[in-house]
């Protein structure tokens, strides 16, 4: 992790992505985006990763609830 590198919670990675809080926790758990749990035993994701996904250097599939891609490509 780079020093310095923010802490977002599942409400502000979903609002980035346009999903719901919960798509964002079935992603953690299925190993689709890493993340940190505090203390308190919440999730927290890196904002350069979450980024880095949104920029396309990576995709998300989100294939259990027949949303689709995050990313939408020209398939």
């Amino acid at each position: 992790m780079e020093t310095g590198d923010r802490l977002l919670t599942p409400g502000e990675v979903a609002a980035l992505f346009r999903v719901d809080p919960k798509t964002v926790t079935r992603w953690a758990a299925a190993g689709r985006i890493s993340s940190i749990r505090t203390p308190g035993g919440h999730r927290r994701f890196r904002e350069s990763e979450v980024r880095a996904l949104l920029e396309g250097d990576e995709t998300l599939d989100d294939t259990s609830n027949g949303n689709g891609r995050v990313h939408p490509t020209n398939e």
